[in-house]
């Protein structure tokens, strides 16, 4: 698959992660994101794709699991949440839809939670 943005023709995965990270953009995020039928991100989808971001660029490329998303955002948004708040975000699983919007590379983890 591959997306075609501003006239340039950027490639995906078979399984729909980016070739190169550096092509991602906030507006090829919201293009995969209507792809994935998500709709129009919120401040809430943000947050954790800033997070999911954040952590693998200045963190040594780590890819939070679910439950350290959780924690996260409770943190950031001062509210307990529970899983079904990230899952309402990115249904097809938090830490893997939303690193895959958010330009990272394929998780090798196992599990999502």
């Amino acid at each position: 698959m591959a997306f075609e943005l501003d006239g340039k023709t950027i490639e995906t995965t078979d399984s729909g992660y980016l070739v190169n990270h550096d092509d991602w953009s906030e507006d090829l995020a919201r293009a995969m994101a209507a792809a994935e039928d998500i709709g129009a991100l919120t401040a809430r989808h943000w947050d954790v794709i800033t997070y999911l971001r954040s952590e693998y660029f200045d963190n040594r490329e780590n890819q939070p699991n679910t439950r350290a998303i959780i924690k996260a955002m409770s943190d950031a948004w001062g509210e307990k949440i529970k899983q079904g708040d990230l899952y309402a975000l990115f249904p097809l699983d938090p830490s893997k839809q939303g690193g895959r919007i958010a330009g990272l590379p394929e998780s090798r983890r196992k599990g999502g939670y």
